[in-house]
């Protein structure tokens, strides 16, 4: 190229490899969706036309970190809340070599907005973590754009073992065995009504939950009955109305296993009405369970690390052939809280 004195432009470099603006600009902001043979030749014309030093066609041309887009539900459970903020926090101290994150929040139990979320991050993300609907347009989203290229992990809550998504998470049918042993033994009870509140059961994670726990209560403590279960979608203030109903109807109350969130709700409900005496074991560990468990409400809380969470969910974007093993939980008490 003539030395005009002009600096060069987009445009040069275009003309120079033989492609369109739209992939110049790609490669120069180091965009997916162009191929290293194309992405080199650009990067050659970049620098032959004086557009790029060596040093910066060398920075260009590097590997590129990971685009990570997180999809969470949007509401008022804490956990969630929590787990988006951490997310935030690592966008916002992030290196040169860390994923570049995103996070969005996504209507609640509205598969249609997952599914079109899903699509649209498709875009821009290498990697999407999604807290899963289990629901046919969320399947037909993931399939269509696993197709693309996209690596998928869900996190919390899977789709299932068929759809070949990876799911980073507990094993929740265990979770739940182990809330029904808890919610069996603690009530010291060979009779009475347990009670289990969700926040649907197009939440995988949550029939699981249930799953377990109705296993364990069958197994182990036949003179306990279930007087149904209730979906709060993980709304406080639903959580609030569904555990004063079970009070009112079922004096024989012993317990109550909530295997979603937003135990706030429920914790209110019990205090209000002097219900120290039922047993309440619920899910994450956060400011207002922390709370209920310190003044007695609560009797226990499963916990999954958030920070390790997001640590496991990208590394097995990163490397999809690793199938991920469950996480480990953790259950807290009054006693041995960190």
């Amino acid at each position: 190229m003539p030395d005009t004195g002009e600096k060069p432009l987009l445009v040069d470099i275009a003309a120079r490899a033989g492609v369109s603006m739209a992939t110049v600009d790609r490669v120069i902001n180091r965009r997916k969706g162009v191929a290293e043979r194309t992405r080199r030749r650009v990067l050659d014309a970049a620098r032959a036309v004086g557009y790029l030093g060596e040093d910066e066609v060398a920075h260009i041309g590097a590997a590129r970190p990971m685009n990570v887009t997180v999809l969470l539900p949007a509401g008022t459970n804490p956990y969630l809340r929590l787990l988006g903020d951490r997310v935030r926090d690592r966008i916002g101290r992030s290196g040169t070599t860390d994923p570049f994150l995103r996070c969005y929040f996504i209507d609640s139990f509205d598969a249609g907005a997952l599914a079109t979320a899903l699509r649209k991050s498709a875009g821009w993300a290498d990697g999407i973590a999604f807290f899963a609907i289990e629901h046919p347009e969320v399947r037909a989203a993931a399939a269509e754009i696993a197709g693309q290229g996209v690596n998928l992990v869900t996190i919390v809550s899977n789709l299932g073992e068929r759809t070949g998504v990876a799911h980073v998470g507990l094993d929740n049918y265990a979770v739940g065995r182990t809330g029904g042993l808890l919610v069996g033994r603690l009530s010291g009870r060979g009779n009475g009504a347990v009670a289990l509140v969700a926040g649907s059961r197009n939440y995988r994670a949550h029939s699981d939950r249930e799953a377990g726990f109705l296993s364990v209560i069958e197994e182990m403590f036949p003179g306990l009955r279930l007087v149904g279960l209730r979906e709060g979608h993980d709304d406080a203030g639903e959580n609030y109305r569904h555990t004063q109903s079970l009070i009112e109807q079922e004096p024989e109350l012993v317990g109550i296993y909530n295997v979603g969130g937003s135990s706030s709700g429920i914790t209110r409900a019990l205090r209000e009405l002097g219900r120290d005496d039922v047993v309440f074991v619920g899910h994450g560990l956060t400011t207002d369970t922390r709370r209920a468990l310190l003044d007695g409400t609560m009797d226990a809380v499963f916990d999954q690390d958030p920070d390790a969470l997001i640590d496991r969910a990208i590394r097995t974007l990163a490397a999809p052939e690793v199938p991920p093993d469950p996480l480990k939980f953790d259950i807290y008490f009054k006693e041995n809280l960190p």
